[in-house]
């Protein structure tokens, strides 16, 4: 059976790399951020704050720890910096999770 990418193949560096993507969407309202931008395609920080219900701290927090593991793009647009998905393996591993055995 082949797979798209085989596990034998994957370096230490890979390996980290993916650990800390996966640590850093082990949060609840990180998750729900992933699923709103899949949802909107890309939004406004106070979007964001609007759906998850969080403070502004909370939700830059958030959001910064899914832009360093390379999970998010944000722009800056005047006075507003807008976020969406860069990497769409993020959806992939949400939709694996939400599946039923």
């Amino acid at each position: 059976m082949k797979t798209a990418a085989h596990i034998d193949n994957i370096n230490d560096h890979s390996l980290e790399s993916a650990a800390e993507s996966l640590k850093v969407l082990g949060h609840p309202d990180r998750l729900r951020i992933i699923g709103f931008l899949n949802k909107e395609g890309e939004a406004p920080v106070h979007s964001i704050e609007d759906y998850l219900g969080l403070s502004q701290p909370h939700t830059s927090t958030h959001l910064s720890c899914l832009r360093r593991v390379g999970l998010l793009n944000a722009e800056r647009r005047g006075k507003e910096v807008w976020y969406s998905i860069s990497d769409e393996r993020s959806l992939g591993v949400l939709r694996c999770m939400a599946q039923k055995n």
